[in-house]
Parts: C-alpha cells; sequence; structure tokens
C-alpha cells in the first residue's frame, strides 16, 4: 500500500495546490484517474464486447449439452481460448477501483492530519466522519450510495455486459454497490465519499463515450443473439408445465428422497445415473445381484422420469431416490455406504466429491462406451476411483500407463467385460436372421460438435439417395432433442426419396438388423459391430478429443487402432465415392464377420458373461467390507 499511497499523495498535493481547495483538488485527482486508466477502460470495454460477442454460442453449447455442466464448461474453455477470452478479466477493472479507493481512504487521512490544508467545501468540512460525528451526517453516506445506484441503473440500460445479464445479477450487483457505498460512506470522511460520488459520475460519463466510439452494435450479432436465447429457453422448459406445479412438486420429492436416503443407516451399495438412459451399463450388474443375494440396491438418479422408480415398486430390494445435480454434491459429501458404483468420470476433479465422513467407500467407475478413456474422457477422469471395470485390454493397458505417468495410488483394474455389447450380442441371435432383400444402411452419428449432422449429412443423403438401398437415420436422442425443426425438415426433404429419419430409440432392432452402419467417432459402431459381426463405414469428421494430451501415453486409441480393422474410412470431401465404398463393404461382409469376432474376442474381457464377472466382483467387495467391519467390531468389544 505505501508503493500507492506515495504517488496518490503526491498527485492529490499537486491538485491541491492548483486548485487551492481540497474538495476542487478531489474532482481534478478523480479526473487525472480516469484519465490515466483510459487504456484499461478501453480494453474492458473491448473485452465486454468480446463477452457479448460469444454470447450466442454459450447459449448454443448451453442448449446441446443441457444438463451436462461438465461437458459446457469444456465447450465454452475451447471457445474462450479460441477467442483469447479470460473470464476473470472483467474483475480487474473492480480490482483497481477497490485499491484506488484504499488509496484514497489513506490520502485523505494524510490531508485531514495536516494542519495546514483547509477541508472546507461547499459549507462542509471534509475531514468529518459520519460514525464519529452522529446521524447529522447521514447525508454523506446516503448520497455515495445515491451515486453508487445511478451508476448501476445506467450501466443495467447501456452497459454492453452488465445489459445482457440476468435480472438477479443485474439487481444483485446493484444492491452489493449500493451496499457497500452506504456501510463505507459511514465510517468514511466525507472527503472520501465524494471522490466516490465523482468517480461514479465519471464512470457515467466515460460509458457513454466508450459506447458512442466503440459502438457495441459494429461487433455484435444481436439477433443471433435472440435466436441463441430461444434455443436455451426452450430447452429449459422441455417437460416442464408450470401449471401442475412440475417444479415444486420435484424439489418436495428431492427433499423427501434425500431424507430418506440418510435415514437408511448400513448401506452397502449405491448406483448413481446421471439419467434414464444410463441404467442399461448397470442393468446385467444389478439383475445378477438381485438373483442370486439379498442384498439392498439403492439407486440414485438425477432424472425424475427414470424407469428404475417402476423397477423399484416391483422389487424391494431395489430402493430409488431422486437426487437433482445441485443436491447431489452434499449428498456425495456425505455418502455412507460401503461400494458405491457410477459411470460418471471426474470423481473429485469437479463438484463431485469423494465422501467426507467416511474414507473406506470403495467407488467404483464403470464403462459407458468401450472406447478410448484417454482420448474421450478428460484427463485424470479415473483417477480418483478406487476400481475401474475395464471392458477390455485396450481400457487396462490406458490405466497402467495413467498410472505410472502420474504416480497414482494403487487402484483395482478389473477386467470386467462390457455388459451392453454382451446383451446386444444376445438379442441380435435372438432375431430371425433373413436377408434382406433391400439392404439396409443405418447412418448413427455421434453426438459431438462437427458430427455427420452439423457438417455432411445432407451431403451424404444426396449420394445415398441414388441407389436402391432402405436409408434409415438415426440421430443421437438429443440431436432430435434440440434440433427438432431442422430433423423434420430432413425428414420432409428426404421423404420422397424413401430416407427415414428415427426418432423413437425404445429398440435396438433398427441397429441390429442394419446391413451396414455409417457412423463417425459414436461408440455405437463397437456396438453394432462386435454385435452383429459387420462392417462400418467411418466418416471422418473431426475427432472427438476431450484430452488434448491423449499422446503423452504410448497406447494407441482403440478409437483410432480399430478403425480400419472393422470397416473403412472416409474423408468427408470424398463423399461422392461413399456408394463405391458401401458396395465393396457389403460385398465383403463375410470376409469381416470371421475378423471382426476374433477382434471382439480378443479386445472384450469376458465376451458374453462380462455381467456375472461385474456382479460378483461387487458382491465380494461388499462381503470384504462386511467382514472388515465384524472385525473391527470384535476388537473394540474386546
Amino acid at each position: 500500500m505505501d508503493v500507492l499511497i506515495a504517488p496518490l499523495k503526491w498527485v492529490m498535493a499537486w491538485c491541491y495546490e492548483l486548485c487551492g481547495n481540497y474538495g476542487y483538488a478531489i474532482i481534478v485527482f478523480t479526473v487525472i484517474s480516469k484519465i490515466i486508466l483510459i487504456p484499461v477502460s478501453v480494453w474492458t470495454h473491448f473485452n465486454s464486447i468480446k463477452m457479448i460477442r460469444m454470447q450466442p454460442d454459450i447459449n448454443f453449447i448451453k442448449a446441446k449439452f443441457y444438463g451436462q455442466s461438465d461437458m459446457i464448461a469444456d465447450e465454452q474453455s475451447v471457445l474462450f481460448k479460441k477467442n483469447k477470452y479470460h473470464p476473470l478479466a472483467t474483475t480487474i477493472p473492480t480490482i483497481i477501483q477497490l485499491l484506488l479507493l484504499a488509496g484514497v481512504i489513506e490520502v485523505i487521512k494524510a490531508g485531514i492530519a495536516d494542519s495546514s490544508i483547509d477541508m472546507g467545501f461547499l459549507f462542509t468540512n471534509l475531514g468529518l466522519v459520519p460514525s464519529e460525528e452522529g446521524f447529522g451526517l447521514i447525508w454523506s453516506p446516503i448520497v455515495a450510495g445515491l451515486s453508487s445506484f445511478l451508476l448501476c441503473v445506467t450501466q443495467n440500460a447501456s452497459n454492453v455486459l452488465q445489459a445482457e445479464q440476468s435480472k438477479l445479477n443485474k439487481y444483485g450487483t446493484m444492491a452489493f454497490s449500493v451496499a457497500l457505498s452506504l456501510y463505507l460512506g459511514w465510517f468514511v470522511s466525507i472527503g472520501v465519499a465524494f471522490y466516490w460520488v465523482c468517480s461514479n459520475i465519471l464512470a457515467i460519463i466515460q460509458m457513454y463515450i466508450l459506447n458512442f466510439i466503440i459502438k457495441p452494435s459494429k461487433y455484435i450479432d444481436y439477433n443471433r443473439l435472440e435466436e441463441s436465447r430461444k434455443a436455451l429457453s426452450e430447452v429449459q422448459n422441455v417437460g416442464k408445465d408450470k401449471k401442475e406445479g412440475f417444479f415444486s412438486a420435484n424439489k418436495k420429492r428431492e427433499r423427501e428422497d434425500y431424507k430418506r436416503f440418510f435415514s437408511v443407516v448400513n448401506k452397502h451399495l449405491v448406483f448413481y445415473s446421471e439419467s434414464n438412459g444410463f441404467y442399461k451399463y448397470f442393468k446385467g450388474f444389478i439383475e445378477y445381484i438381485l438373483k442370486n443375494t439379498n442384498i439392498t440396491i439403492h439407486y440414485i438418479t438425477s432424472d425424475p422420469n427414470d424407469s428404475i422408480f417402476e423397477k423399484a415398486a416391483e422389487n424391494q430390494h431395489i430402493r430409488a431416490y431422486y437426487i437433482g445435480e445441485n443436491k447431489l454434491i452434499t449428498l456425495m459429501m456425505k455418502m455412507d455406504a460401503d461400494v458405491v458404483v457410477m459411470t460418471m468420470p471426474d470423481l473429485g476433479n469437479f463438484h463431485i466429491k469423494r465422501s467426507y465422513v467416511r474414507n473406506d467407500v470403495e467407488y467404483i467407475f464403470v464403462q459407458h462406451g468401450m472406447g478410448s478413456n484417454n482420448l474421450t474422457f478428460r484427463k485424470c477422469a479415473t483417477d480418483h476411483f478406487d476400481t475401474i471395470f475395464c471392458a477390455g485390454i485396450h481400457q487396462k493397458e490406458e490405466e497402467v500407463e495413467f498410472a505410472a505417468a502420474r504416480d497414482l495410488p494403487e487402484r483395482t483394474l478389473a477386467e470386467i467385460g462390457y455388459p451392453l455389447i454382451d446383451d446386444m450380442r444376445k438379442k441380435y441371435e435372438s432375431l430371425p436372421h433373413t436377408v434382406n432383400e433391400k439392404k439396409k444402411i443405418l447412418i448413427a452419428p455421434s453426438w459431438q460438435k462437427d458430427n455427420i449432422i452439423d457438417g455432411c449429412l445432407e451431403q451424404l443423403l444426396d449420394e445415398l439417395k441414388k441407389t436402391d438401398y432402405e436409408i434409415i437415420v438415426r440421430p443421437h436422442p438429443q440431436e432430435v432433442r434440440l434440433k427438432k425443426e431442422y430433423m423434420e425438415a430432413i425428414r420432409m426433404k428426404y421423404a420422397s426419396s424413401g430416407i427415414e429419419v428415427q426418432t423413437d430409440f425404445t429398440s435396438n432392432n433398427p441397429v441390429l438388423e442394419a446391413d451396414l452402419l455409417i457412423t463417425d467417432w459414436s461408440d455405437i459402431s463397437w456396438e453394432y459391430s462386435f454385435s452383429t459381426l459387420r462392417p462400418v463405414l467411418f466418416i471422418n469428421t473431426p475427432m472427438k478429443v476431450m484430452n488434448p494430451d491423449y499422446k503423452e501415453i504410448s497406447v494407441v486409441p482403440i478409437n483410432i487402432l480399430l478403425r480400419n480393422e472393422i470397416g473403412r474410412n472416409l474423408d468427408v470431401n470424398d463423399l461422392d465415392k461413399v456408394n463405391t465404398v458401401v458396395g465393396e463393404l457389403l460385398a465383403k461382409q463375410d470376409e469381416y464377420r470371421e475378423k471382426i469376432d476374433a477382434l471382439a474376442h480378443k479386445y472384450l474381457y469376458n465376451l458374453d458373461h462380462s455381467s456375472a464377472a461385474g456382479a460378483k466382483y461387487i458382491i465380494n467387495a461388499i462381503q470384504e467390507k462386511v467382514s472388515m467391519k465384524g472385525k473391527t467390531n470384535h476388537e473394540k468389544n474386546s
């Protein structure tokens, strides 16, 4: 502070010498400080414009990945880096203002202590402090508060960044600023409050000057901004019926389930599911445990419409709980179960933490894909799990190298397999294997930025419709949810060509009945190919990379390694060749069958028996916990 105060004292002394009056000196001092800080103000103005220019992209990201906070954060981080924007940059002016205010307080204190300086101004003494003199000077903090109120009102209306904030942010900032001014104004001298008033008035004038010189409308596409708001609003309101009290009913239900969960003592096994679609990854384990043990399964889901509630109503050994994402944070911190099984990565890295009340909970990570964790998860995504259920040798090799590279504590890498593929193989075997007179081509893109639907769907369909194949487009459920109008437009455009756009995902039969799958980087490629033993045509859209450092270990991601083994690759620029490649793949189906079957047995553990392998591991883990507790209690009693 001494480094800051010394030059401020010098400037204030010069202003007083120039004006001969301390009040006018404060005005000149404030003007000088604003002039010196013009580069910072201009930079801040540009930074605010940059933020609002990105806002449409941010809104579209939030709409596309709605409900997946980690994915949203990752996409926003990429966007910020691309635009060279740092979110903390907006706090710099506030920090400078607070430092300057702290310096001015000390400078004016020094002025008051100097008997040679006349503190009189406009019939008052700038050196008086309201808290020391009494309520007769209450007008000083009130005037400071009113100036802050006026600044906030004008910023909410005309500041490019503040104008786009939510009402909560706008009025929250206003309340804080006014309260701070009132509080400080009561405990500091009238001179400091006067400086604060001058600073706020000059800030208003400066804001309008900057808006005139650097017009935000030249840089911001307000039409696109409005479109993005509408898209986000539509997603946020999906399934919400205020008339029926949707919000309050689920909040009440969540509170009751939260209490019910912690009312149960001695919980042995907990599953956590992000949404209804994740049950399929636990299904085999749960069914085996229910059939072969009397263990009660506590199943937490963040989806109020999860089908697990129907299963719980039918089976007394399943207890289901609805816990939303925010409440989940505290629930996980207070977790008191022996074993917790989940498909959500990044345990301990972000908002979902390991238990704070028990350090012996065993956290098991279950794969929701058989691809490369190194490529498609964030770095360190599985570091804080005790046990990782590996679908195949490739995932185990990656985890071994992770552990060595990052010096991780010992974890169990269980050779389990991938139950979803086992289920699909059984389903496929049960289907009537009739030869399709008209070959079925299924297009099933991934759900990621720049996938087939985003980049080349129409070009692909325009080529395929030239053939006599039966063509089915099966977009990711989120694409259907968030791009209803576009998918309907595609349906209408290609209806006359006999191309079907499927939006019903209740059955996997369309996947299993297809003669050929066309995808980009979706894990459906492995599920389809290892279930049907048929080849896949991969379109080389931009690769899905969640870990930019994936080359740090030597294991080649299976997503890249087997791409040419279970089918063919085709660049987006070569889509005019798609019909030739499709024909070649269909003609060589018998050759691929034996090759793909060998790859499935090589790369997947416990093929056709993975559910039992995973369930037995969970059961043994619980039995070990129970046995350990028994020994501990016995020792205590002894």
